[in-house]
């Protein structure tokens, strides 16, 4: 079957690899220095908790034999260590079936954490990082040539990942449709990063050429990837190009890279890092048409909800997170709020008592701190604030939790944050308020040297007390 391989493809098959590995290697660390305050055995929303009622059916992970923190923290540093050797060419240096049951290892240790962190896990880029490592497994490795079926997968699936987002967007917030979303979104995304501030203050027509350009990316260049060479590398590069435009103006965790990797499969590039060409064996082949007809099954439901006027976005319709729908900011806020964690060593409060605040590592707090660049790591805690800003109901699980923790000064919980305001007692109270925030003017950061301006401050929650 010469249709079956694509030779041509080996260099673009290593660097979508290898960049899926590195970040598999992220997600991993990741878990593995935040878990036991967001999800561990005495965390905010513990493991064993969550599994009580819920059997295999219901969350398929390793923890359904016995869940420990101990456990835990091993799967995750395996997992980031199998991640690193493959990434350094663990798999392309090991037989084809021992590559294959390394990225599957890959693949259900990740499940195994993700289908039991809840709303810490709830994000679109999770089951993105599943759907792609799960492709992974069958795009063979230096031994062979690169099947062509997979490769078309993996276009599908970034062609659900952007058109998805372009649709959503269309579909939702009329800043969309009338080009003025940007004048809002670099001040009111979840994770600003340390351009952020210039994007905000650019020319408003220049905003109006980064939605349409977004546009462009999201509707437009996707189709374009399943129509010959060379149309197709220069879609898959072009959306590269405004990826790393993303990656310089925000904070999105692992996104824009995942979906840089995932590029490279309709990205075709010269030369070849090495033979790659050999004929892959018959198993090989019967497994990958096995893979490409269960895909084109599971693909039923994300088509048709890219259809539907009720589109969902970031959705998995299987417990496996096998081929899911993706989309983002289909609403964009016109305002920013921020929830602040403060604590007083007071015994009685008053009016004039002393609140001393908590600094997060990513969200905006500190006006004269300028925001930084964390991702790809993914801050989770932080990203669950801005949620809390939007509305209670997010936090209402945890919150209160996690200052029933700064009250006990809770080591893996002050580990999440990067300023501790009591660093030799803990405080006898703490309370959350809410700021409106926004970006200072030109003329402000002069005077100020403040990046941001709150004001507006209201008690989000009312003090707690330490027993």
């Amino acid at each position: 079957m010469e249709w079956f391989t694509a030779p041509d493809y080996a260099l673009s098959r290593l660097v979508l690899q290898r960049l899926l590995a590195a970040v598999y290697l992220t997600g991993f660390l990741t878990a593995a220095q935040q878990f036991r305050a967001l999800i561990g055995e005495h965390g905010l929303l513990p493991v064993p908790r969550y599994l009580r009622h819920r059997g295999w059916r219901e969350a398929p992970s390793l923890f359904q034999w016995g869940y420990s923190d101990r456990r835990f923290a091993a799967v995750a540093w395996s997992g980031a260590a199998l991640a690193a050797g493959i990434c350094a060419g663990l798999a392309d240096a090991v037989p084809l079936w021992a590559s294959m049951l390394l990225w599957a290892a890959l693949w259900f240790l990740y499940l195994s954490i993700v289908n039991v962190g809840q709303t810490w896990y709830a994000f679109g880029w999770e089951s993105l990082l599943l759907e792609a490592g799960f492709l992974a497994c069958f795009l063979g490795n230096a031994q062979v040539a690169p099947p062509f079926p997979m490769l078309l997968l993996v276009r599908w699936l970034l062609f659900r990942v952007e058109f998805g987002a372009g649709l959503i967007k269309l579909r939702g917030d009329s800043c969309w449709r009338d080009l003025s979303c940007l004048r809002y979104h670099h001040e009111t995304q979840p994770m600003p990063g340390p351009l952020s501030w210039y994007f905000h203050h650019l020319p408003m027509p220049l905003h109006r050429v980064e939605v349409a350009a977004n546009h462009v990316a999201q509707l437009g260049f996707p189709v374009l990837l399943f129509t010959p060479q060379p149309i197709a590398s220069v879609a898959a590069g072009a959306m590269v190009v405004t990826q790393l435009w993303l990656v310089l103006s925000g904070n999105f965790a692992w996104l824009n890279w995942l979906t840089i990797a995932l590029a490279f499969g309709a990205l075709r590039l010269p030369g070849a890092p090495g033979p790659a060409t050999a004929r892959a064996p018959l198993w090989f082949e019967v497994a990958v048409l096995l893979c490409t007809a269960l895909v084109l099954v599971l693909s039923y439901w994300p088509a048709r909800n890219l259809l539907s006027r009720r589109q969902l976005m970031n959705y998995s319709f299987n417990r496996l997170h096998l081929v899911n729908t993706y989309g983002a900011f289909g609403s964009i806020s016109r305002v920013r709020f921020e929830v602040v964690l403060e604590g007083t060593d007071e015994a009685v409060l008053t009016p004039s008592t002393v609140w001393r605040e908590y600094g997060f590592k990513g969200k905006p707090g500190d006006v004269r701190r300028r925001p930084r660049q964390y991702a790809p790591y993914h801050l989770r805690l932080d990203w669950l604030m801005w949620f809390a800003a939007l509305s209670p109901g997010y936090a209402r699980p945890w919150l209160r939790l996690l200052v029933e923790r700064l009250l006990t000064a809770d080591p893996p919980t002050l580990r999440l944050l990067r300023h501790n305001p009591f660093p030799t007692e803990p405080p006898r109270y703490v309370r959350a308020v809410q700021y409106r925030y926004r970006y200072t003017s030109w003329a402000e950061r002069r005077e100020t040297g403040a990046w941001w301006h709150r004001s507006g401050r209201r008690l989000y929650l009312a003090p707690v007390r330490r027993i």
